[in-house]
């Protein structure tokens, strides 16, 4: 490659267009599909929504949704403005979620004062389901896009995803999903100042995302794209701080409640440390600055594997492969895994490893967790010891839910599978990563479609570069 190929206008000759394929045929198959998926998520809703989503109905029936309950919980039925007001009854003083996502619920609680206040709290929750179906039709969309040339495969595995269906509207997520996505869409396109803008709105709207500049950085120093690196760096911090500035400026309590709330927060449900406190680390749940100390240790230990695998790589990571891993390596260990969660890794998991059997064995873990912690939550609300495996299981193949939920120990096998299913996932990807003949991707001829300025690119900084040149470096005997 010229040397005019190593620069970070690198292969300006080749379009994104060309790169990615034609999407254009493919959006409306896709657009279609996940506008069905999500209308069938809407209607797994609905029992709960026919009892005004009542707990334990929502248990039950395993359909629970953030989303009404907090339009009342949170003041928005009052008129309280996330961050400026506060509201009493609880241990949480402002709504405690970064500032996107805190606005995105006060445009929809502006949208349906029209309504009659009985009816107020439904249309919030229907509202609310439709912007984020539309959320999740432009992450479908724009995982395809950068899929390259598997766009349709890669489209139709999001789109006709367990997960999605199941998850899309618990919370706000598919808010940061959607921006996270478009931000690898507009990276894939060689647009890095868009896709740090994308990022950092996203960030905005959801704390995770913010792992991401982590693979984009290391990559770029690997392939030497520092511009590129720059850009996607300034971008991101300009649009976080204009987001963020206002509501740091004049309403800073409110605007700092998610950072101390989730510092504060003890062991959740789903996280691996609500299965071990009952296996010999009772300490964990008692002491919440062990606990962080243990989740964030981790993580950076296992963030520390993965900047070396960045780098020792026998060639250069796909971007989608160490931003999935990172993204992994930040769930395993954190002390709070709600179900949701499993929209932050999907569009990455099907770029990162487009394969159908470990995915489809993820998903199946993924609907084990699902209908777990909501049985589970049903057993501990009626204050029940909940059916134990083989009661869950002839429950299950009744097609019915079990009498009373189901017991800590199933609710376990439930975490369990969720757990070891990422993390095989995540391990399969390291051997496409360290083995890159297995990489579906690269085995049909294409490099990184999802990396931008970082497709096809030289490395500049890697083991394997380091020691081509200590080798040249040492005299041949004569």
């Amino acid at each position: 490659m010229s040397a005019e190929a190593g620069s970070d206008g690198a292969d300006a000759d080749v379009s994104p267009g060309r790169r990615h394929g034609a999407l254009a045929p493919f959006a409306p198959v896709l657009t279609g599909l996940t506008a069905l998926v999500c209308l069938a998520g809407w209607l797994q809703k609905q029992p709960c929504a026919s009892a005004k989503f009542d707990f334990i109905e929502t248990t039950k029936n395993a359909c629970y949704t953030d989303v009404y309950p907090l339009y009342y919980v949170r003041g928005l039925s009052d008129g309280k403005v996330p961050y400026f007001d506060s509201f009493a009854g609880t241990d949480i003083q402002y709504v405690e979620y970064p500032v996107l996502s805190g606005a995105f619920m006060q445009l929809v609680a502006w949208l349906v004062r029209p309504f009659g206040e009985d009816a107020r709290g439904m249309a919030f929750f229907n509202v609310t389901a439709l912007l984020l179906a539309v959320f999740a039709v432009v992450a479908v969309l724009a995982t395809a896009y950068a899929a390259g040339r598997r766009s349709l495969r890669t489209g139709l595995m999001v789109a006709l995803s367990p997960a999605l269906l199941l998850t899309a509207y618990i919370n706000w997520d598919l808010l940061a999903v959607a921006l996270s996505a478009l931000a690898l869409a507009a990276w894939s396109a060689r647009r890095p100042a868009l896709a740090g803008a994308l990022l950092g709105l996203a960030i905005a709207a959801k704390f995770y995302p913010l792992l991401f500049l982590g693979p984009l950085v290391l990559l770029c120093v690997r392939a030497g794209r520092w511009r590129a690196a720059g850009r996607l760096l300034a971008g991101t911090a300009g649009a976080w701080l204009l987001v963020n500035l206002p509501v740091m400026i004049f309403a800073w309590e409110g605007w700092k409640e998610f950072y101390t709330f989730s510092q504060g927060r003890g062991v959740d449900w789903g996280s691996i440390f609500f299965f071990l406190q009952d296996h010999g680390l009772e300490r964990v749940s008692s002491s919440t600055g062990l606990l962080n100390l243990l989740g964030t240790g981790t993580f950076l230990v296992l963030a520390a594997g993965i900047a070396v695998l960045a780098f020792t790589a026998p060639r250069r990571p796909r971007l989608p492969q160490l931003m999935f891993l990172v993204l992994v390596a930040f769930m395993l260990p954190n002390k709070v895994w709600s179900p949701q969660f499993v929209l932050w890794l999907l569009p990455l998991a099907v770029l990162a490893r487009p394969k159908l059997p470990a995915f489809v064995a993820w998903q199946i873990g993924e609907i084990v967790y699902f209908f777990g912690i909501w049985w589970f939550l049903l057993s501990v609300s009626a204050q029940t010891a909940g059916a134990d495996l083989s009661g869950t299981l002839s429950a299950v193949l009744s097609f019915d839910a079990p009498e009373g939920g189901i017991s800590q120990d199933v609710y376990h096998i439930a975490l369990l599978a969720r757990f070891l299913t990422v993390l095989a996932l995540a391990v399969l990807v390291v051997r496409d990563v360290l083995r890159p003949d297995r990489d579906m991707v690269r085995a049909g001829g294409a490099d990184d479609p999802a990396g931008g300025v970082l497709d096809d690119a030289d490395d500049v900084v890697s083991l394997r570069r380091w020691r081509d040149r200590r080798r040249a470096d040492v005299p041949v005997p004569s």
